[in-house]
């Protein structure tokens, strides 16, 4: 097994420090188009944070097993090297442009993604509001597992993937140079990823690097100041609901659904999926 650090682990201090030093610089250089921060939006950031980091380990369990059986079968191995790690990294992001794109798109997994964007505030707490099913994302790591991927080296680019993007999360830093805008994911990037605005849903889905959102068309650029949050606002600071608000939401619309078919289409058509009110379907769900 490859001994690769936590990087998670070693860069909460790091966490803590930015964060805070994010909450003074609103202290002392307010701005008024900025959000800042709200003490019971941060809260629930940070009890989202905690609780992923609990539900995260009871879902690594069955993963990790699956992983292991998979990387058991591939005769296919990656070693660890200086020059490998990079490859396994641009990979893996690879994966995640697609993961993070697919939660976007198929409803089932946004219930599990939505609570990322469930703030209307943006600040390196919103980074921490984790969802406490991650269990959706772990089929399209699969491809690296079978080309030979080590789970434990692909649990390494991933954390890194994550650590990553704590730093976006800020209203504090405008654009960068264009060549880093070019190419990587940057908070100008993904202040727009977290915009409700209908321009901007949808859009820059990378991790690390925006280049495959350039590469597949779901890039858009930072124009004009984006409202964060949901088109459709959550009310509440609860940590339970704001995990659980869209499954309930889904099994409300599931039990409403006229024919079998609607059932479906509500679990795998985007969030925002309604049934034509002038389509008719047989029982058996197959459009008359």
């Amino acid at each position: 097994m490859p001994n690769l650090p936590d990087v998670v682990l070693w860069s909460i201090p790091a966490f803590v420090l930015l964060t805070v030093v994010e909450m003074a610089s609103y202290r002392f250089h307010p701005d008024e188009d900025e959000q800042g921060y709200a003490s019971r939006d941060t809260a629930t950031s940070l009890g989202m944070g905690l609780g992923s980091l609990l539900f995260d380990a009871l879902w690594k369990i069955p993963i990790v097993a699956a992983y292991s059986a998979l990387y058991a079968l591939t005769p296919l191995r990656v070693p660890v090297l200086w020059w490998t790690v990079p490859l396994m990294l641009l990979a893996q992001d690879f994966c995640y442009y697609w993961s993070h794109r697919g939660h976007h798109v198929v409803r089932v997994l946004w219930a599990c993604h939505v609570v990322h964007h469930s703030s209307r505030h943006y600040n390196l707490s919103t980074a921490l509001r984790q969802p406490w099913t991650g269990a959706t994302s772990w089929v399209f790591y699969l491809p690296m597992i079978a080309a030979g991927v080590h789970p434990a080296a692909l649990a390494f680019c991933s954390s890194f993937n994550l650590v990553y993007q704590f730093w976006i999360h800020t209203e504090r830093i405008d654009r960068l140079p264009r060549g880093i805008e070019y190419v990587f994911n940057t908070p100008s990037h993904h202040r727009v990823h977290h915009a409700s605005q209908g321009g901007y849903l949808d859009r820059n889905f990378g991790g690390i690097l925006i280049v495959f959102d350039r590469m597949f068309g779901s890039f858009a650029a930072e124009t004009v100041r984006p409202v964060y949050g949901l088109t459709k606002n959550i009310t509440t600071h609860n940590p339970l609901r704001v995990a659980t608000h869209e499954y309930a939401a889904i099994a409300r619309d599931v039990a409403a659904a006229r024919t079998w078919g609607d059932k479906v289409r509500h679990l795998a058509m985007g969030p925002g999926w309604q049934p034509d009110p002038d389509r008719t379907e047989s029982p058996e769900g197959v459009p008359a």
